[in-house]
Protein backbone atom coordinates (compact mmCIF):
# COMPACT_ATOMS: atom_id res chain seq x y z
CA UNK A 1 0.00 0.00 0.00
CA UNK A 2 1.46 3.32 -1.03
CA UNK A 3 2.11 6.03 1.52
CA UNK A 4 0.30 9.32 1.22
CA UNK A 5 2.35 12.27 0.19
CA UNK A 6 1.94 15.55 2.01
CA UNK A 7 0.13 16.98 -1.00
CA UNK A 8 -2.26 14.01 -1.15
CA UNK A 9 -2.94 14.22 2.58
CA UNK A 10 -3.57 18.00 2.38
CA UNK A 11 -5.86 17.50 -0.63
CA UNK A 12 -7.77 14.71 1.20
CA UNK A 13 -8.08 16.83 4.36
CA UNK A 14 -9.48 19.72 2.30
CA UNK A 15 -11.96 17.33 0.66
CA UNK A 16 -12.95 15.94 4.07
CA UNK A 17 -13.46 19.45 5.49
CA UNK A 18 -15.58 20.43 2.46
CA UNK A 19 -17.62 17.22 2.84
CA UNK A 20 -17.92 17.93 6.58
CA UNK A 21 -19.42 21.38 5.89
CA UNK A 22 -21.72 19.85 3.30
CA UNK A 23 -22.98 17.15 5.70
CA UNK A 24 -23.30 19.51 8.67
CA UNK A 25 -25.40 21.84 6.54
CA UNK A 26 -27.88 18.97 6.16
CA UNK A 27 -27.08 18.23 2.51
CA UNK A 28 -26.92 14.46 2.67
CA UNK A 29 -26.75 12.22 -0.37
CA UNK A 30 -29.63 9.77 -0.90
CA UNK A 31 -29.31 6.96 1.62
CA UNK A 32 -26.62 8.83 3.55
CA UNK A 33 -26.56 9.60 7.23
CA UNK A 34 -24.73 12.14 9.31
CA UNK A 35 -21.85 9.76 9.99
CA UNK A 36 -18.24 9.00 9.12
CA UNK A 37 -19.20 6.55 6.37
CA UNK A 38 -21.06 9.25 4.46
CA UNK A 39 -18.30 11.75 5.16
CA UNK A 40 -15.68 9.39 3.73
CA UNK A 41 -17.84 8.64 0.68
CA UNK A 42 -18.38 12.35 -0.06
CA UNK A 43 -14.68 13.14 0.36
CA UNK A 44 -13.75 10.09 -1.69
CA UNK A 45 -11.38 8.75 0.97
CA UNK A 46 -11.34 5.45 2.82
CA UNK A 47 -12.96 5.26 6.24
CA UNK A 48 -9.98 3.55 7.74
CA UNK A 49 -8.13 6.86 7.95
CA UNK A 50 -10.64 8.04 10.56
CA UNK A 51 -9.79 5.29 13.05
CA UNK A 52 -6.68 4.50 15.09
CA UNK A 53 -4.20 1.98 13.70
CA UNK A 54 -2.21 -0.74 15.39
CA UNK A 55 1.47 -0.67 14.80
CA UNK A 56 3.40 -3.89 14.31
CA UNK A 57 4.59 -3.75 17.89
CA UNK A 58 0.94 -3.72 19.10
CA UNK A 59 0.79 -0.07 20.08
CA UNK A 60 -1.89 2.25 18.72
CA UNK A 61 -1.19 5.21 16.53
CA UNK A 62 -3.71 7.74 15.30
CA UNK A 63 -5.30 7.36 11.90
CA UNK A 64 -4.37 9.80 9.16
CA UNK A 65 -7.67 11.70 9.49
CA UNK A 66 -8.66 10.72 13.04
CA UNK A 67 -8.45 14.33 14.19
CA UNK A 68 -10.99 15.27 11.51
CA UNK A 69 -13.28 12.45 12.60
CA UNK A 70 -13.13 13.68 16.19
CA UNK A 71 -13.82 17.24 15.05
CA UNK A 72 -16.77 16.04 12.97
CA UNK A 73 -18.28 14.06 15.85
CA UNK A 74 -17.75 16.99 18.23
CA UNK A 75 -19.48 19.41 15.83
CA UNK A 76 -22.39 17.02 15.28
CA UNK A 77 -22.81 16.72 19.06
CA UNK A 78 -22.72 20.52 19.45
CA UNK A 79 -25.43 20.91 16.82
CA UNK A 80 -27.55 18.24 18.47
CA UNK A 81 -27.10 19.84 21.89
CA UNK A 82 -28.17 23.17 20.38
CA UNK A 83 -31.39 21.51 19.18
CA UNK A 84 -30.51 21.39 15.49
CA UNK A 85 -31.02 18.12 13.71
CA UNK A 86 -28.49 17.76 10.94
CA UNK A 87 -29.74 14.43 9.67
CA UNK A 88 -33.15 14.85 7.98
CA UNK A 89 -33.84 11.16 8.54
CA UNK A 90 -33.43 11.64 12.30
CA UNK A 91 -35.84 14.58 12.12
CA UNK A 92 -38.30 12.42 10.20
CA UNK A 93 -37.97 9.64 12.76
CA UNK A 94 -38.65 12.08 15.60
CA UNK A 95 -41.63 13.54 13.75
CA UNK A 96 -43.03 10.07 13.09
CA UNK A 97 -42.55 9.04 16.73
CA UNK A 98 -44.46 12.12 17.87
CA UNK A 99 -47.19 11.53 15.30
CA UNK A 100 -47.41 7.88 16.33
CA UNK A 101 -47.83 8.84 20.00
CA UNK A 102 -50.58 11.33 19.09
CA UNK A 103 -52.39 8.75 16.98
CA UNK A 104 -52.18 6.14 19.73
CA UNK A 105 -53.68 8.66 22.16
CA UNK A 106 -56.50 9.47 19.73
CA UNK A 107 -57.25 5.78 19.20
CA UNK A 108 -57.35 5.21 22.96
CA UNK A 109 -59.81 8.11 23.40
CA UNK A 110 -61.97 6.82 20.55
CA UNK A 111 -61.98 3.32 22.05
CA UNK A 112 -63.06 4.78 25.39
CA UNK A 113 -65.85 6.79 23.72
CA UNK A 114 -66.95 3.73 21.75
CA UNK A 115 -67.16 1.68 24.94
CA UNK A 116 -69.29 4.39 26.61
CA UNK A 117 -71.58 4.61 23.59
CA UNK A 118 -71.95 0.83 23.46
CA UNK A 119 -72.92 0.77 27.14
CA UNK A 120 -75.39 3.63 26.56
CA UNK A 121 -76.94 1.80 23.61
CA UNK A 122 -77.42 -1.37 25.66
CA UNK A 123 -79.05 0.66 28.46
CA UNK A 124 -81.28 2.55 26.03
CA UNK A 125 -82.41 -0.66 24.32
CA UNK A 126 -83.22 -2.30 27.65
CA UNK A 127 -85.22 0.76 28.74
CA UNK A 128 -87.12 0.82 25.45
CA UNK A 129 -87.90 -2.88 25.82
CA UNK A 130 -89.17 -2.31 29.38
CA UNK A 131 -91.32 0.62 28.22
CA UNK A 132 -92.69 -1.46 25.35
CA UNK A 133 -93.58 -4.28 27.74
CA UNK A 134 -95.35 -1.81 30.07
CA UNK A 135 -97.33 -0.32 27.16
CA UNK A 136 -98.37 -3.79 26.01
CA UNK A 137 -99.42 -4.72 29.56
CA UNK A 138 -101.52 -1.56 29.87
CA UNK A 139 -103.18 -2.18 26.48
CA UNK A 140 -104.12 -5.69 27.52
CA UNK A 141 -105.52 -4.37 30.78
CA UNK A 142 -107.68 -1.83 28.94
CA UNK A 143 -109.05 -4.39 26.52
CA UNK A 144 -109.76 -6.99 29.21
CA UNK A 145 -111.97 -4.57 31.17
CA UNK A 146 -110.71 -5.51 34.64
CA UNK A 147 -110.55 -2.70 37.21
CA UNK A 148 -110.71 -0.09 34.53
CA UNK A 149 -113.49 2.43 34.32
CA UNK A 150 -114.15 4.45 31.29
CA UNK A 151 -114.30 8.18 31.76
CA UNK A 152 -117.40 9.90 30.51
CA UNK A 153 -117.11 11.62 27.22
CA UNK A 154 -116.41 15.31 27.20
CA UNK A 155 -119.87 16.23 25.87
CA UNK A 156 -121.95 15.41 28.97
CA UNK A 157 -121.49 16.39 32.58
CA UNK A 158 -122.38 13.50 34.95
CA UNK A 159 -123.50 15.51 37.95
CA UNK A 160 -125.01 18.58 36.45
CA UNK A 161 -123.60 21.82 35.31
CA UNK A 162 -121.60 24.15 37.41
CA UNK A 163 -123.46 27.25 36.33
Amino acid sequence: MARLTKDDKARNEAAIRAAMEHVLAGNLPPGGKCDLKTLAALANVTRTGFYPKKARDGSERPGAYQHLAEEFERRVKQLQDAGEIVDPRAAQIERLKTQNAELRERVAKRDEELLKLTEFRALAISRLAAQHDEIERLRKQVTSGENVRRLPSAGTAPYGSCS
